[in-house]
């Protein structure tokens, strides 16, 4: 295991002067709370038929949350669009090779690995309730069921991926990532953060 890294900003250069700053506004932490829980919830409800409503309830809910977060990556806070963090495959490999190094760039908003597993995330928070509800109208037969359980074991598998990702990130880095999506602070340089935290759409 490399050993930890020190916080590099996105020149190379060692970070000087970073200090706690708002980056994660309250309705992106409100939404990965709630999709965690909704995922949760529908998962351990998958298979017990007198929790269907249940189910299908907390499916919908999954699906409503994705659409909220697409709208707010396109209109929400800095750190929060998608035009931020989203760079595509060949940045997340080379990040994954600094991460390993040990000289990963300190990324104030999402790295460049965590942007893709975001991505397949909300492409999945999607496909699964979607594929799920067709399931449940009759169309496609058991195939579409097949695919509605194997989609739903692809989610749970990448939201492993995306907790041992963060897990690995946090040490490597040596920042509490777990603990920014609470309280919405992360390291980083003075006038980097974000102005509000928007708590009233959040709360709505």
């Amino acid at each position: 295991m490399p050993p930890r890294a020190t916080l590099f900003n996105i020149t190379g250069t060692k970070s000087v002067a970073m200090q706690k700053i708002l980056v994660w506004d309250a309705p992106v932490r409100v939404f990965h709370g709630c999709l965690a829980l909704s995922f949760a919830g529908a998962w351990l409800s998958a298979e017990a038929d007198g929790w269907r409503l249940l189910h299908v309830t907390l499916g919908w809910t999954v699906a409503g949350l994705v659409l909220l977060r697409l709208l707010w990556g396109l209109v929400g806070t800095r750190y929060a669009r998608f035009s931020q963090f989203v760079r595509g495959p060949r940045k997340a490999r080379a990040y994954a090779r600094q991460l390993l190094a040990g000289r990963a760039p300190h990324s104030v908003g999402h790295n460049p690995l965590g942007a893709v597993a975001i991505v397949l995330l909300l492409a999945l928070g999607l496909a699964v309730p979607l594929s799920g509800w067709a399931a449940l109208g009759g169309v496609g037969g058991e195939l579409l069921e097949e695919a509605h359980e194997l989609l739903g074991h692809g989610m749970l598998l990448l939201v492993g991926v995306h907790i041992a990702g963060v897990l690995l990130a946090s040490w490597l880095h040596g920042q509490p990532l777990v603990t920014a999506m609470f309280t919405g602070r992360k390291p980083g340089e003075p006038g980097q953060g974000i102005r509000s935290a928007w708590w009233p759409l959040a709360l709505l």
